[in-house]
């Protein structure tokens, strides 16, 4: 059978008050609810509930665990509540930082339509007093209109035209600019030898092409080896050089200018010069104005030399006859070289240097090297050259005014007198001594 146990409330006293009333549970429970003001009774029930109250606080003190659930406790709250406001105040500030700049453009924006808002108010205000005071002003005659309308239309047309002349005006320098500095460059070889004049000729030549505009490279060949003389000179010209040496045995060498020129040429295809090439001999005289003309040249060009006959009583023309820049025949003197291909002097014709080491790009047939023949015969050696670079005419360009123009001049300035020092000093005196008056 179940049973049935009452909590026994205690009797109160007479003349004790409510709040020392304390409820007494069952014998089951462990303490009881007694509140802690109450004086301790004498009873029994009072006893035990004081000995478990102390149990409980000495566990409580005493026992590691239930210290630290409760510290867990009291702090687990307020890390995870700091932690979210933290993120919060930072994802704020950062929406705030982030939409400035626009609320700023739309702000601007705003007072910028409202000013102008304000400003069509006060036009519009402006234009109804003035509509409201033209019943009283004279109108304008139509006439006036129309010479004000036609005097604004050939201002505006005066100014466009003036401000179209700057502008081709500012294109044409830039262009004259751009031709300044992508000039074609100028390769000419020299070759030298020791003989009488040859200081006056490399100075003479020299001066002649510190007048031309760079780029250019004047390429310089000797025989054997550089002479202190001639690098002292090209030393001084302040012309852009380069000394070469040709080493070639002579004694099978019918022509050492032919040996000299390869040189260079050679010089040219293993260094792969991009520019204009050009047989400038020492003895010659040249215009200036034939240097400016090479620049413009695609292929080959060639132009008329004057001659001095050895005697000095004749002089001829040798080059091409030309229509404009197309060359239509040759001019022929002697009846004995009628049979070579191309009637051309040796300084009377310049061509690309990318033919000698670009083969693709030109077609050329064979791999052999573009040189000079010394093997063929006198006067043939010009033409047998330029039979490598072109086909025909119509690859080469006439240069000169119709090629009538003479620019370069070839004169016998050579001495047979065997006076002249060697290497151009002389140690003692000439025999020749002329007495003073």
């Amino acid at each position: 059978m179940a049973s049935i146990r009452r909590t026994l409330s205690p009797v109160p006293r007479p003349g004790a008050s409510l709040k020392e009333v304390c409820s007494v549970s069952s014998p089951l429970s462990r303490s009881s609810n007694c509140a802690q003001n109450n004086p301790p009774s004498t009873g029994l029930l009072s006893s035990l509930s004081s000995s478990l109250d102390t149990q409980a606080f000495v566990l409580s003190v005493f026992s590691p665990s239930s210290s630290r659930s409760l510290e867990k406790s009291k702090h687990k709250g307020p890390v995870w509540r700091r932690a979210l406001f933290h993120f919060f105040i930072c994802f704020t500030v950062g929406v705030f930082i982030g939409l400035t700049p626009f609320s700023s453009i739309t702000l601007s924006t705003n007072l910028m339509s409202k000013h102008q808002a304000f400003e069509m108010i006060s036009a519009v205000g402006n234009f109804q007093s003035y509509d409201s005071l033209s019943t009283d002003a004279i109108p304008l005659d139509n006439r006036d209109m129309k010479e004000n309308a036609t005097m604004e239309l050939q201002k505006k047309e005066k100014e466009l035209i003036d401000g179209i002349s700057e502008y081709a005006a500012g294109n044409s320098s830039l262009a004259q600019e751009s031709d300044l500095q992508f000039q074609k460059l100028l390769i000419l070889v020299t070759p030298t030898y020791d003989r009488p004049f040859q200081a006056y000729y490399l100075n003479r030549l020299a001066y002649t092409l510190k007048l031309i505009s760079a780029p250019l490279l004047w390429i310089v060949v000797e025989m054997s080896s550089q002479s202190a003389e001639t690098a002292e000179i090209l030393r001084k010209t302040g012309v852009v050089y380069r000394h070469l040496i040709c080493n070639v045995n002579l004694t099978d060498v019918r022509d050492i200018t032919v040996h000299q020129r390869n040189v260079a040429l050679s010089h040219i295809e293993t260094h792969r010069l991009d520019g204009i090439v050009y047989f400038a001999d020492d003895d010659n005289i040249y215009s200036t104005e034939l240097f400016e003309q090479m620049r413009h040249i695609r292929r080959f060009g060639t132009w008329t030399v004057a001659k001095l006959l050895d005697n000095k009583n004749k002089a001829m023309l040798e080059g091409p006859v030309c229509n404009g820049t197309q060359v239509i025949g040759w001019h022929l003197n002697e009846s004995n070289m009628r049979f070579r291909r191309f009637h051309a002097e040796i300084s009377g014709f310049a061509f690309n240097s990318t033919i000698i080491w670009d083969r693709k790009r030109w077609h050329r047939p064979t791999p052999e090297p573009i040189r000079q023949l010394d093997t063929v015969k006198d006067g043939f050696q010009v033409s047998t050259f330029i039979e490598q670079i072109v086909e025909d005419e119509s690859q080469m360009e006439g240069i000169g005014q119709d090629c009538s123009r003479i620019m370069v001049w070839h004169l016998h300035l050579e001495s047979t007198n065997t006076f002249y020092p060697d290497k151009w000093f002389m140690k003692n005196n000439l025999d020749a001594i002329s007495s003073l008056g």
